[in-house]
């Protein structure tokens, strides 16, 4: 089928899927619409070959800006004296995490670095984002990263419940946050961190530079107070996600659709395993920042940043902190992301899952 027919069914295919996805109340809705839609269409033959580079490179971007846009002056504030252990602690989520990901590794189908990539804590849509440059399976990456946060998601309000004893009735002020910018303000935010921050990325050859060159000038100018609260426009977010999506999609083949599903069950042994070391983490920071044990629990959660916020403010506690530790530990992950990338990938070539 000619590419723009092929280009017409998954876009179409892709709204659809979308639309009926964010009727669940699912996480990234885009990303899953593209996937499944792109997938779909792989599998019958009617799927266009390829993203095209600079759309690629574009949707990166986005992500990127996303990621680094987050992080506000509180957020360094919130962390004001507790600086070495919350990097402590949140090192070892990342660490539990990544050898998680390694252990899956062992598995015939997945590579340990596939593995690392698709079981390490927090930021799944940039993991997902730049698993084919570091070298790694984004069909794997993408599935398992979602489904992660999909337990996470699921599991936190009861945990926080039953366990911590969170109970609702949170101030109804802390889910206002900072007012909005300027719909004009969030576009030339976007533009200014993205078309800066990749042509750094190109002038020192960064790797997985078109979402980290973004990600580090949007999370300056934020730190800094100059991005006056803006935000990307959540219709071109979506669409980056829809992105993301279609470039994992588009490679499927029914051989890498059964290996992946086959992945399933060891990863879904291993995520509840990380879940419960990382709470165990989440006992440890609280007790090194005095914060109460639910407060060190939704902290160091791995993954799952949305779930968190609205968990955290119906119960009460200290948001800030919370989703600084999470958005700190975000941050500092997808910065070593791509040097730990190498040093697995070194003398282990990754096996693709297609013959």
């Amino acid at each position: 089928m000619p590419n723009g027919p092929g280009w017409a069914w998954l876009v179409v295919l892709t709204a659809i899927i979308t639309g009926g996805i964010a009727l669940l109340g699912m996480p990234s809705p885009a990303l899953f619409g593209g996937l499944l839609a792109a997938t779909v269409l792989a599998l019958v033959g009617r799927a266009p070959t390829r993203v095209p580079s600079p759309v690629n490179v574009a949707a990166m971007a986005v992500i990127g800006v996303v990621i680094g846009g987050i992080a506000r002056p509180e957020t360094l504030t919130a962390l004001a004296g507790d600086t070495v252990p919350v990097l402590l602690v949140g090192v070892a989520t990342l660490l539990v995490s990544m050898a998680a990901g390694l252990l899956m590794g062992l598995s015939r189908d997945v590579s340990p670095l596939t593995g690392m990539l698709a079981l390490t804590a927090g930021g799944a849509s940039g993991l997902t984002a730049v698993a084919r440059e570091l070298g790694g399976d984004e069909r794997v990456v993408v599935v398992v990263q979602y489904l992660r946060v999909g337990v996470v998601t699921a599991t936190m309000p009861v945990v926080a419940a039953l366990v911590y004893g969170a109970a609702g009735g949170g101030d109804p002020a802390a889910r206002a946050g900072p007012t909005p910018a300027p719909w004009y303000v969030d576009i030339v935010f976007l533009l200014v961190s993205a078309t800066v921050g990749v042509a750094i990325s190109r002038l020192t050859r960064m790797p997985a530079g078109a979402l980290l060159g973004p990600m580090l000038v949007a999370l300056g100018l934020s730190l800094a107070g100059w991005s006056f609260g803006a935000s990307p426009p959540e219709v071109v977010v979506e669409l980056g996600y829809a992105v993301i999506g279609w470039q994992a999609g588009l490679r499927f083949t029914r051989e890498s659709l059964r290996t992946v599903i086959g992945v399933l069950p060891l990863a879904g042994g291993l995520i509840v395993a990380v879940i419960a070391a990382c709470a165990g983490l989440g006992l440890a920071l609280s007790a090194l920042t005095g914060t109460t044990p639910l407060e060190g629990y939704l902290a160091t959660t791995p993954g799952g940043v949305y779930a968190v916020l609205a968990t955290a403010i119906s119960a009460g506690v200290d948001v800030t902190f919370v989703v600084a530790v999470q958005v700190l530990r975000v941050i500092v992950m997808l910065l070593l992301a791509p040097a730990v990338a190498r040093l697995i990938g070194r003398g282990n070539e990754d096996r693709p899952l297609d013959p």
